[in-house]
């Protein structure tokens, strides 16, 4: 059994994915606390997707997996807003969870497994060079390195880029199996046109 870690969490109508970025505008004082926090200790916190509740005010119900993140820039352009970017690191479940008097959401999670690294298979390689170009159109959104050779980095960049409910990409954050993560982006590319059914 993994030991659970103490963790600040953030809810979001929004799913966070290993090694991918996300812009968050930070103002209301819980989360700029924990942000000053994290920047300070060099920290982290972590993003989940809300189950349940408001994304300001009361503290929401989260989905019980969600992804670490990791501040890489932050700028206060606006007196008490600051913006920052995060990129996701490691997927946690959360196995309980309070509320602390400031109305911040803290969770004990607990690790899940890193997939190893493996390739694209053949069968589909064929959804490769569509992100190939939507990575070169990307730029700095998606930043270096780009990994097309790794399976888990694929299916990840495509489930946070597709327009697709926030749940379906919830679902797909939660999948162990990187190769079905794959067969199911490629069949959602197939039945939208994006590429060509073999």
């Amino acid at each position: 059994m993994s030991t659970s870690v103490s963790l600040p969490l953030f809810p979001l109508n929004t799913v966070l994915f290993p090694e991918g970025l996300l812009p968050l505008r930070v103002f209301e004082a819980r989360y700029m606390d924990m942000v000053t926090r994290c920047m300070r200790e060099g920290s982290s916190f972590g993003i989940c997707l809300i189950a349940a509740g408001p994304e300001v005010g009361e503290a929401a119900l989260p989905h019980p997996v969600g992804t670490e993140a990791r501040i890489e820039r932050w700028e206060m352009d606006e007196p008490g807003v600051l913006s920052i970017i995060v990129r996701g690191a490691r997927r946690f479940r959360i196995v309980d969870h309070e509320v602390e008097r400031d109305g911040l959401l803290n969770g004990e999670v607990v690790w899940l497994p890193e997939p190893a690294v493996q390739p694209v298979p053949a069968a589909q390689a064929d959804i490769l060079p569509l992100l190939q170009v939507l990575a070169a159109e990307a730029g700095d959104r998606m930043p270096q390195p780009h990994r097309f050779d790794d399976a888990a980095w694929v299916g990840a960049r495509y489930a946070e880029m597709l327009p697709i409910p926030a749940v379906a990409r919830q679902r797909l954050l939660e999948l162990d199996d990187v190769v079905s993560r794959l067969e199911i982006m490629q069949q959602y590319l197939r039945q939208h046109g994006l590429i060509d059914i073999a």
